[in-house]
């Protein structure tokens, strides 16, 4: 049976960088007081008005497509992993499927948070060895700073998160033992709430005027307030102690599975790619797991969470820096918002 491999890869980040001290200027904060929590130095955003998460994405699809020697109109699918869709709908796989001027091929939209990638990279794979697809573009990217609060009371979030783009072109391999060994995906839902953004869902309160006649109104629909707008009720919230207890017994799991379907160990692993979403998580899984430091590839201090596009812009910088080799054995993982959590192993 074919194999899917990683043909071409490419990542994108915008120009502007805003260091902790540039977020001290808006919020009670420090660049002590954020590296001693997670990790980051700096992190990148996107121009308000020139840059969206679907032009990232085309900037990092172009390097994947170059570097996998096919060009655009030899795409015949896209999976585009996004939090920060440029609209509520429709999703941004078509938008870059118009932008690229592609064929009118399929586009799927995945809304996987920081496993998106992952979960991505999954559903790929199926298509690959079901031989339905032969190029399938992948994307992971996020305009965070748009929805961002940078005041003090959202510093908890603010400080984390970054922009940026990853993308890969995936396509089938005949060669025994090469490409995507196995992919492990989980949730769990019973904590959901502990890291969401409840505006806009149907779930929640209307951002709308209240006004008789309205069917929400008149079948006891609540709208959203002018109060509540200014008491950050529509902010993304995140109990962050809560997430790093889950985050840290899920990833090194996920990991363990990955390596145990495969026959392998821990020390098999040539290099560990987690999702970036905080050093002390990831230094707190590679002590666990025993790896070396050169076992473990972290680029949080630069870019901050990227969430969807957090992995493939740490696996790209990883294997253009050299620290990923033909027969490498690589390791993908990550977990997030849901929640959910996935891990990806494979050989270069």
């Amino acid at each position: 049976m074919q194999h899917s491999k990683i043909a071409g890869i490419g990542y994108y980040v915008p120009k502007n960088v805003y260091t902790n001290t540039d977020l001290s200027r808006f919020m009670e904060t420090s660049d002590e007081w954020i590296q001693e929590r997670t990790g980051i130095k700096e992190r990148r955003f996107a121009d308000r008005l020139g840059e969206t998460t679907t032009t990232m994405g085309i900037e990092a699809a172009k390097v994947a497509i170059a570097r996998a020697g096919i060009t655009a109109q030899d795409v015949d699918f896209i999976i585009f992993a996004t939090l920060s869709p440029d609209y509520y709908f429709p999703g941004c796989g078509v938008l870059l499927q118009r932008e690229m001027k592609m064929k009118e091929i399929g586009a799927l939209d995945i809304r996987n948070q920081c496993s998106g990638f992952v979960y991505a990279l999954s559903v790929a794979d199926q298509f690959i060895k079901t031989g339905m697809y032969k190029n399938i573009l992948v994307v992971g990217s996020e305009k965070h700073s748009f929805a961002m609060d940078f005041e003090t009371r959202s510093r908890n979030v603010s400080v984390i998160f970054g922009d940026g783009a990853g993308a890969v072109v995936l396509q089938p391999t005949q060669k025994e033992g090469q490409g995507i060994l196995s992919t492990h995906l989980h949730s769990d839902g019973a904590d959901a709430e502990i890291l969401a953004m409840f505006y806009p869902g149907s779930h929640a309160n209307k951002w709308m005027p209240e006004k008789p006649g309205y069917p929400a109104q008149e079948l006891g629909g609540l709208f959203m307030t002018t109060e509540q707008l200014e008491s950050g009720a529509a902010l993304p919230y995140m109990d962050g102690p809560a997430v790093f207890k889950k985050a840290v017994v899920k990833f090194p799991e996920v990991i363990k599975e990955a390596l145990a379907k495969n026959n392998l160990e821990a020390k098999d692993i040539d290099l560990l790619v987690p999702h970036q979403a905080n050093l002390r998580i990831s230094q707190y899984v590679q002590q666990l797991l025993g790896l070396r430091d050169d076992q473990v590839f972290n680029n949080i201090q630069k870019y901050g969470n990227t969430t969807a596009a957090s992995v493939p812009i740490a696996l790209c910088e990883a294997w253009e820096a050299g620290k990923i080799k033909e027969g490498d054995l690589v390791c993908l993982a990550a977990f997030g918002s849901g929640f959910t959590w996935a891990s990806a192993l494979l050989r270069w």
